[in-house]
């Protein structure tokens, strides 16, 4: 592990990660939809990699999409990174952790709010820190 203590190698991530973490943050996976344990959680609280520990969302930015998947209209300030994807034959933005790298999810400019915007992340991505 690096002097963050991070795993660097896919054995470490393994090794720290349940399987089903493992296949969708490591690998791109995706949970199935209505399926996440955060999906309808609405306490007050702040979002966290569940790899990395990073702080990426606050409770206050979480709204029910109906799509099946936690949504949020904005991240924290530098929590995230964004990058193109087009792996399944339409372009989309994906959403990685800014810390370890982790994929979260994907973002949409179909969101209901202000902003416009919807993180569409898998809960077994996130952990709830409650306040």
């Amino acid at each position: 592990m690096n002097n963050n203590n991070l795993p660097t190698t896919d054995q470490e991530w393994r090794e720290k990660l349940s399987p089903e973490a493992y296949h969708v943050l490591r690998e791109k996976g995706t949970e199935a939809p209505f399926s996440g344990k955060l999906l309808h959680s609405d306490k007050d609280g702040v979002y966290r990699c569940a790899a990395c520990g990073n702080p990426l969302f606050s409770s206050d930015a979480k709204f029910d999409s109906g799509t099946g998947w936690p949504s949020f209209d904005e991240a924290l300030p530098g929590a995230v990174r964004l990058v193109s994807d087009t792996s399944v034959g339409m372009m989309r933005t994906e959403v990685l952790c800014a810390r370890c790298g982790s994929h979260l999810g994907h973002l949409f400019d179909d969101g209901p709010t202000k902003t416009g915007k919807r993180y569409c992340m898998n809960s077994v991505c996130l952990d709830l820190e409650s306040k």
